[in-house]
C-alpha cells in the first residue's frame, strides 16, 4: 500500500481560500485513482472529489462543484485540493485515499488512507 500525509488545514473565515495537499510515499503515484473524502462531526464520511491516473478526469460531489478544484502532480507524488469560497458547512476532517482498482465515489474502492486534515470555516 501507498502512505498518504495530508497537509494545509486549518482555520479560516467563510468565503476564504486553502489548499490541501497530500504527500504519497511507498509505491508509485501515478498507479492511483486519488479521492478526498470528509468527515464532518456526527456525520459520515462523504465523497468530495477523485481525480484519475493521469488527471484526465476529475469528479467533484455537487456540494463543492464549482468552488473546489482536484489536482494531482505525479512528478511530485502529491494531490491537491484547491477549495475556494468556504463554507461553514464545508468544516470538516478531510482525508486523501488511494484506489488501486476502482476508484469510484465509493470509499470501499479506497485501500489506502491518510490520517486526515482538519479544516474549520467559521461563519
Amino acid at each position: 500500500q501507498v502512505q498518504l500525509v495530508e497537509s494545509g488545514g486549518g482555520l479560516v473565515q467563510a468565503g476564504g481560500s486553502l489548499r490541501l495537499s497530500c504527500t504519497a510515499s511507498g509505491r508509485t503515484f501515478s498507479r492511483y485513482v486519488m479521492g478526498w473524502f470528509r468527515q464532518a462531526p456526527g456525520r459520515e464520511r462523504e465523497f468530495v472529489a477523485r481525480i484519475s491516473k493521469d488527471s484526465g478526469i476529475a469528479d467533484y460531489a455537487s456540494s463543492v462543484r464549482g468552488r473546489f478544484t482536484i489536482s494531482r502532480d505525479n512528478a511530485k507524488d502529491t494531490l491537491y485540493l484547491q477549495m475556494n469560497s468556504l463554507k461553514s458547512e464545508d468544516t470538516a476532517v478531510y482525508y486523501c485515499a488511494a484506489a488501486t482498482y476502482g476508484g469510484t465515489r465509493k470509499e470501499n474502492d479506497y485501500d489506502s488512507w491518510g490520517q486526515g486534515t482538519q479544516v474549520t470555516v467559521s461563519s
